[in-house]
């Protein structure tokens, strides 16, 4: 019996010795659609990647002001919910679709399209701690929407099967981690701080058993809430509010107290967690504790920058390589202070590995998506051994 058309494509892709693919990356900072054109040669521990094309489509204010109505609420307007889940889906592959024209790529010359979606809200069990749920996660932006308009097979909602394996479904980045960062002979850290900072450590022996990754705290969540609060800014471009502020030690030592930073590895967070009601409920319990909004800046800039640090300081060693990837590697506050607190270690972002540092989780889903056509599951530490994704048609 003859397969239909669209089992035909795939089969077809999946019988290629090389892939081009787009991977899209929207995060908890909101600023914009990160997308990846990659070219990818083999699968697993024999990937080799190329980045073809890379570039961030700032998102408008009214597309952001809707997301923050329903994100990381436990409280949210359904029906709005609902039309954004095909909304989003809508506005990433008109948002793929400028970029293709940008480059004068034809869409008929790529494979596939890997699309992480939009995180709203981020519940695991130790989270939530409802008696009979299991870990779970919620990204929207629905891929059949992505390849209709496209006319691209897209794969997405990666992080379900994560969960369903076993997994909390994060750091995703542990995928990519091992198979474009590994190096034998040089244990790395991989670090990238986004809107929550998470961390994979790579040993010199290429020991898969001895890989783990894990969320580390918060990245840049609470920094740019606090610019958008206090300064309507939508970050701290280079740290300037952070650099021109003092760190009040009170608040910073009594913000570290938070039982996240207590509980084993690996764990998973996000901003349902580290949010500004947060901060201010801290601040409430200092007893007519006044705080400049310079000096807020430059302390939750502190807050990122301690917490992984004696988050390497636990784990790992502070005599190791850290290779640094996410918007926190443009900031100087953050680097700067990490290289204060981890003297011994060598701190670079990742462009001397090859990878872009703004699109490294970009490349991750263009990996993940590349792993769903050829790949086959790998057990990395204890993590679960399953291929991501699931598969949206364009006809």
């Amino acid at each position: 019996m003859a397969l239909n058309r669209n089992l035909q494509q795939l089969f077809n892709i999946a019988q290629k010795d090389n892939r081009v693919g787009v991977g899209l990356m929207s995060g908890t900072s909101l600023d914009g659609l990160d997308i990846a054109l990659c070219r990818f040669t083999g699968h697993s521990m024999q990937t080799q990647f190329e980045l073809l094309n890379f570039v961030t489509i700032p998102y408008n204010d009214k597309f952001k002001s809707e997301i923050r109505q329903v994100f990381a609420k436990r409280q949210a307007d359904l029906e709005l919910l609902t039309l954004l889940n095909a909304r989003i889906g809508r506005y990433h592959a008109e948002l793929i679709l400028q970029a293709f024209d940008e480059w004068k790529i034809n869409p008929a010359e790529v494979d596939y399209i890997a699309s992480h979606g939009q995180t709203i809200y981020h519940a695991p069990a130790r989270q939530h701690n409802r008696t009979g749920y299991p870990d779970a996660t919620l990204q929207i932006g629905d891929g059949d929407h992505i390849a209709v308009k496209t006319g691209i097979i897209t794969i997405s909602d990666f992080r379900q099967k994560h969960i369903a394996g076993g997994g909390e479904g994060a750091p995703l980045a542990l995928y990519g981690d091992v198979l474009l960062g590994s190096k034998a002979g040089e244990g790395r850290l991989l670090l990238n701080i986004g809107g929550i900072a998470n961390a994979t450590w790579l040993p010199a022996s290429q020991n898969l058993s001895e890989v783990f990754s894990t969320d580390i705290g918060p990245g840049n969540t609470l920094i740019d809430a606090a610019c958008k609060k206090h300064f309507d800014q939508p970050y701290d471009k280079d740290g300037a509010i952070a650099l021109s502020g003092i760190v009040d030690e009170t608040l910073l030592n009594a913000l570290l107290q938070h039982a996240f930073f207590e509980q084993g590895l690996p764990k998973t967070t996000g901003p349902e967690v580290f949010n500004l009601a947060f901060v201010e409920q801290v601040i409430s319990t200092l007893k007519a504790h006044e705080i400049k909004p310079a000096d807020l800046i430059a302390t939750l800039t502190a807050y990122t920058a301690e917490s992984i640090a004696q988050f390497v300081s636990k784990y790992v060693s502070t005599y190791v390589n850290i290779y640094v990837s996410g918007g926190g590697a443009s900031n100087p506050a953050v680097i700067n202070y990490l290289k204060k607190r981890l003297p011994e270690s060598k701190i670079s972002n990742t462009n001397v590995l090859g990878i872009n540092p703004d699109a490294k989780e970009a490349i991750l889903f263009a990996l993940l998506g590349n792993e769903a056509l050829g790949g086959e599951p790998i057990a990395i530490g204890n993590n679960p051994a399953v291929l991501m994704g699931k598969f949206s048609f364009p006809y």
